[in-house]
């Protein structure tokens, strides 16, 4: 009886988290039906695998010509991202953005049943029904994950793929470890910070394999549109103003926070890259005590946290893991920093300060704070964490000597 209850209890958990998902693709038929225009981004998705099935050039235009009326934005992912993009073409288009919002909870539930949880050991959630949907729901606020959904962008499915890979699969020794890095890499290119995260975990082999599915998919597509990949790798690799203006204050990135700070001076970028590199230090350092100490979880975060500064661009919906950070502290009973973390996710700020045009050049003392508290926490955050790390190891030495 004892044993069998908990199992009850997880399972009931992952019906009713399971019901929130329901829930949205359900509101996503309406937003079909309606003929309403919700997900830009999840449009640009299906038109990308749409124009690579009629040999219409990706790079080109400024725009898609699949692209519905209602979107104009160009196709900023990598050549192989098109013919992963496939399924959606199948989808009718009103009803993609549906489609990609369910399986974004579903990823969502995912995390956050899985960062808590070490392998070959019941989740934690699971001790009460109540907290997986709980917990999903309190996620949906969350300006990162509410935005991520509104825009139909696809950050909780990559996130999901690098948290399975290296909390699962890479965790039990599995021959496939590496491989869902490789694929989200092939997508995006700023999942690739996790390769160098299994080389210094000790994961030679998941993480040779993370890089060969990338470079894999990445050559099927020099064959396949060799003039649009040379192109793309050539240009817009590169180049971090294709997406959008570097400095606008949704780009919570080093890179942004400089440029905004300088007014696009022509140097920013190689600060913004001086300073990753010496906080690339600590955070290397604290991702392998994390690891040897068995907190691979914690690891995992520094390493996505780190390449959230690091990567030029860092829209403020890329900042989705917030949610398995939030779980962690909640599953520790670290109150005060989840409380901390709740606050500066939940509050909005970046959508409160006065942005747009030139604005965030004349921002001043108090608005430059607030204006990149995302790139200032996650940056005093690892620097605290390798600071007690240290301490930690000083006490240790100390205890040894005597």
């Amino acid at each position: 009886m004892s044993t069998s209850r908990p199992a009850s209890e997880a399972r009931a958990g992952r019906f009713a988290a399971g019901g929130i998902a329901l829930l949205v693709l359900a509101f996503g038929v309406v937003v079909w039906l309606a003929g309403w225009h919700l997900g830009a981004d999840s449009a640009v998705y299906r038109a990308g695998a749409l124009t690579l099935v009629h040999g219409d050039p990706l790079y080109t235009r400024d725009v898609l010509t699949a692209l519905p009326d209602w979107v104009r934005l160009p196709f900023t992912y990598t050549p192989a991202a098109a013919p992963l993009f496939l399924p959606l073409a199948l989808v009718p288009s009103g009803l993609v953005w549906g489609v990609i919002a369910f399986l974004s909870v579903v990823a969502l539930i995912v995390v956050i049943t899985v960062v808590p949880s070490p392998p070959g050991r019941a989740p934690l959630l699971g001790r009460s029904w109540w907290a997986l949907p709980a917990g999903t729901a309190a996620a949906l606020v969350l300006e990162p994950v509410w935005k991520t959904l509104f825009l139909g962008q696809i950050n909780l499915i990559l996130m999901a793929f690098v948290v399975l890979d290296v909390l699962v699969l890479a965790a039990r020794g599995s021959r496939w470890a590496g491989v869902l890095i490789g694929v989200a890499a092939a997508i995006k290119l700023t999942p690739l910070i996790f390769v160098p995260h299994l080389f210094f975990t000790g994961r030679w082999k998941d993480g040779l394999r993370a890089l060969g599915t990338f470079v894999a998919f990445e050559a099927v597509m020099f064959a396949v549109i060799p003039v649009d990949a040379a192109r793309f790798w050539r240009d817009s690799a590169t180049d971090p103003s294709r997406v959008g203006s570097v400095h606008w204050i949704f780009n919570q990135s080093l890179n942004g926070l400089v440029n905004r700070a300088s007014a696009l001076a022509p140097w920013s970028l190689a600060v913004a890259v001086g300073v990753a590199a010496v906080l690339a230090v600590p955070a290397v350092w604290l991702v392998v005590r994390l690891h040897r100490r068995g907190e691979d979880a914690a690891a995992l975060l520094v390493t996505a946290f780190y390449g959230l500064l690091l990567s030029p661009v860092s829209w403020s919906h890329h900042w989705v893991w917030c949610v398995p950070l939030l779980t962690l502290l909640v599953v520790k009973a670290r109150w005060w920093a989840a409380a901390a973390v709740t606050v500066l996710f939940g509050s909005q700020i970046v959508m409160l300060v006065p942005n747009g045009g030139d604005t965030e050049f004349s921002w001043g003392l108090g608005w430059s704070v607030l204006g990149n508290l995302y790139v200032l926490a996650a940056a005093a955050g690892i620097l605290g964490l390798a600071a007690r790390e240290l301490r930690l190891v000083r006490r240790s030495t100390q205890v040894v000597t005597v």
